[in-house]
């Protein structure tokens, strides 16, 4: 079995084609990841809705059927993600993980934050691509790879937003009348989607946390390159958290995570403007936009998360 573009003569331009293909398939496996995330939130705040007549409304708004806007937050993202080159997504992986550390441990044992979840949207992303970027480096099959767990993520993601369609349509029904299996399991054990999701996405930001250390620390020389990089970037992220931890306590809603969005990358943008080069200036735009549209998209759920 031989790899995608083997048997085609060395031409730079078949090349260049490839390594186009597989960026396009590695931002397609993170924005599947990143529609499975949204639509299992959107099956748990759609049941904490249900038999609450305080909150039909918002039941309502994220029941509402959005057929052409999944697919298009899927295409969107996945051409943000392969446009994002390897080190800034990167970078974007390690602030989300320290905010994430750093919000958890605000809210105390046992405690989780729906909210955070819609927040790392685009750092999953990121997340996952740098974890393949790194896991099948120099791999003989690397297209091949990739485009296996393109259709597993596809397929994955397909039956994810199958199941949040089917809760908000007939889940209220069918957990009366306990008709349907797969309600009663969501009636039974629904309360435990946010366990699973903090358990995969600390697996998955694990893993892409390593991948990110070792894609950035691969374009230095020497030690003292490495230092003079990580010691300012340090130190930026440190502030970044302390502000946004202390913006978090004064203000919630929509208009401070967008905010936060603009704050964190405005200060990626100055960071790298002294430490980095041309392209990553202009792969935190492209991160800018990418964020942008995942709020945007999840500007449901977002509300519903910021009033519980």
């Amino acid at each position: 079995m031989f790899s995608l573009g083997s048997w085609l003569p060395a031409l730079p331009g078949l090349a260049w084609g490839w390594a186009l293909l597989d960026a396009l398939l590695q931002g397609l496996v993170g924005a599947c990841a990143v529609s499975v995330l949204c639509s299992l939130l959107k099956v748990y705040l759609y049941i904490q809705c249900v038999n609450k007549p305080e909150r039909q409304a918002e039941k309502e708004a994220i029941a509402a059927q959005r057929p052409l806007l999944e697919p298009l937050h899927v295409l969107v993202l996945t051409a943000v993600l392969a446009l994002v080159g390897s080190r800034v997504a990167a970078l974007v992986v390690l602030e989300f993980s320290l905010r994430a550390v750093s919000t958890l441990l605000s809210l105390g044992k046992g405690a989780h934050s729906s909210q955070l979840y819609l927040l790392c949207q685009y750092s999953l992303g990121c997340g996952v691509s740098c974890g393949l970027s790194f896991l099948l480096e120099g791999a003989p099959h690397r297209s091949w790879n990739l485009a296996l767990a393109a259709g597993l993520a596809g397929l994955l993601a397909l039956h994810a937003r199958r199941l949040a369609r089917h809760v908000c349509a007939l889940y209220e029904l069918h957990s009366r009348a306990r008709y349907c299996g797969v309600c009663i399991l969501l009636l039974a054990a629904g309360h435990g989607i946010p366990r699973l999701l903090r358990n995969a996405l600390a697996l998955t930001f694990a893993v892409a946390d390593l991948a990110a250390v070792e894609l950035i620390n691969r374009d230095f020389l020497s030690t003292g390159e490495a230092v003079r990089f990580w010691t300012p970037l340090t130190i930026c992220y440190t502030l970044l958290v302390v502000y946004m931890q202390e913006e978090s306590r004064q203000s919630t809603g929509r208009g401070q995570v967008l905010r936060t969005v603009v704050v964190r990358m405005g200060g990626l943008f100055i960071l790298l403007l002294t430490v980095g080069r041309w392209t990553d200036i202009l792969h935190v735009f492209v991160s800018l936009l990418g964020e942008l549209w995942c709020l945007l998209c999840s500007g449901v759920l977002l509300e519903s998360c910021c009033r519980q």
